[in-house]
């Protein structure tokens, strides 16, 4: 379906600015009121990675007063998916420092998280390490190591690692959704104007 002009200019403004992160998104939540269907599925498609339906799915419940309640009607509709959904919500994550990082093929949204964190300047020891952790922590949960990246550095990062392995599979699928949602705010809060909201987590 072809977008109205006036979404497809908004649309394009936002493609437009993600690419310098330096660049201020100043979409109101009015604007966000009214996209139809597909701008908004293009705007908010990865706001959870890989993941369009979870926008699909919050569409309905515009209007929206603000940003929170973007986020939070997005938190309700992963929360109650079953148990192999939210699994399948972290499966849609890379792996930090992975493989798809080394060969460029992560989203705009993760190639900004991992470098804001340090990911993108690592020794190939360290490299090493974190992609040997990963493959055990994947192979241990049937699902990646998720983490904000924005939020931590990579000595967090490999300490999360270190530690979270340990974890019970439940207690590990409950805090990656946990650190998803904290992910979802973020890049929700560089699209949508939030002045006078609260930016931290």
């Amino acid at each position: 379906m072809k977008l109205s002009a006036t979404s497809s200019r908004l649309v394009h403004k936002l493609k437009f600015t993600e690419m310098d992160s330096s660049l201020t998104k100043s979409v109101h939540i009015n604007n966000v009121n009214e996209m139809d269907y597909e701008s908004f599925i293009e705007v908010f498609g990865n706001v959870i990675e890989h993941c369009s339906l979870c926008a699909a799915a919050v569409w309905r419940y515009r209007p929206f007063k603000d940003v929170r309640q973007v986020h939070e009607e997005i938190c309700k509709f992963v929360d109650e998916l079953p148990e192999a959904g939210r699994e399948g919500i972290l499966r849609s994550h890379p792996d930090l420092a992975g493989r798809l990082a080394g060969l460029g093929l992560l989203t705009d949204e993760s190639k900004r998280e991992q470098a804001a964190a340090g990911l993108g300047h690592l020794t190939p020891e360290e490299i090493a390490r974190i992609q040997e952790m990963n493959a055990q922590y994947r192979k241990q949960f049937g699902f990646p190591f998720v983490i904000c990246a924005r939020q931590n550095k990579k000595e967090a990062i490999l300490e999360g690692l270190k530690t979270r392995i340990k974890n019970s599979p439940q207690a590990e699928l409950a805090k990656g959704i946990a650190e998803v949602k904290k992910i979802c705010y973020l890049r929700l809060l560089d699209i949508v104007e939030h002045e006078g909201i609260e930016s931290r987590l």
